[in-house]
């Protein structure tokens, strides 16, 4: 399945939420795919309505539906009801006699590819192939950082496929080429956009402390942090060099440099991630010990 036929994909989406309207919404604004080879299967009518409106693709509250005539199939649910479904849907295969699966595409949190090929066998034994994702909330404007790991049999071009779809959203696209580094990934940068909302929330809640109104505040943290971001992904230098960059010496940024590095920055850094990481792999091992 090259790249190029993703236009004759007809692609399926398990749950109709945030980040799957997201990955559809990519793809149409840049012409991937039509609305015609889009069907999203979705139990709460408030997201149906919304995906229907907004993205002008079918909908249905039907998995066995959507995913009928599906060669991609992605499951954006809950990682609590992933079990019931991956099994609902290997059963409808089973009974259909499909001779092709789908290619699978995974951005259920925590759901390890042992357990997705566990629940989605068919009773000859067959399973699909199956990607992991771990995606990040600025997927939602397009500016997402998604990295992904491919399970047996997944060809090279199934996985320059599943890069094509994951581009509609992010502006980074990664291949890491063990399973327990997705959870590296889950620390650093599925968790990450939220470890910057608490900086700039300390920022501006200093600011407002030694005086500045917070509205002020505020709005010149979120633009340095937009900024900064900017100079980050539009430069060619390293965030060490940029760093340096804007530190002169014995002035007022490397005052404050030295106070976080005095405060043990670093590890505060190392220890938060590193929990992030042992959660990610906790989360993972009880879906598939609760449910397996």
């Amino acid at each position: 399945m090259a790249t190029s036929q993703i236009k004759d994909c007809q692609l399926c989406f398990i749950g109709g939420g945030n980040m799957g309207a997201a990955i559809i919404g990519g793809l149409l604004a840049k012409g991937s795919t039509s609305q015609q080879n889009v069907i999203v299967s979705e139990p709460w009518e408030v997201n149906r309505k919304k995906v229907e409106e907004s993205l002008g693709v079918r909908t249905t509250t039907s998995n066995i539906e959507a995913a009928r005539d599906a060669n991609v199939l992605v499951l954006a649910v809950k990682p609590q009801v992933a079990k019931g479904v991956c099994q609902e849907l290997a059963a409808s295969w089973s009974d259909s006699n499909r001779q092709q699966l789908p290619l699978v595409v995974s951005i259920a949190g925590g759901i390890t590819l042992n357990a997705l090929t566990q629940w989605f066998t068919v009773n000859d034994g067959r399973t699909p192939r199956v990607v992991r994702v771990m995606p990040n909330t600025p997927a939602l404007l397009g500016e997402g950082a998604s990295a992904s790991f491919a399970g047996a049999g997944v060809s090279e071009d199934e996985k320059k496929l599943v890069t094509e779809l994951l581009e509609g959203f992010s502006k980074v696209t990664e291949w890491v080429d063990r399973e327990e580094l997705i959870d590296v990934v889950t620390g650093l940068s599925g968790s990450g956009p939220a470890y910057f909302f608490l900086l700039v929330e300390h920022m501006v809640s200093s600011a407002t402390a030694l005086g500045l109104p917070k509205e002020q505040a505020q709005r010149l943290a979120t633009q340095t942090c937009l900024g900064a971001g900017r100079m980050l992904v539009e430069t060619s230098e390293s965030p060490a060099q940029l760093r340096i960059n804007v530190t002169s010496p014995k002035g007022t940024t490397e005052a404050a440099l030295k106070s976080f590095a005095e405060s043990g920055l670093q590890e505060t850094v190392n220890v938060a991630i590193k929990a992030a990481v042992d959660r990610a792999e906790e989360l993972g091992n009880a879906a598939f010990a609760s449910t397996g």
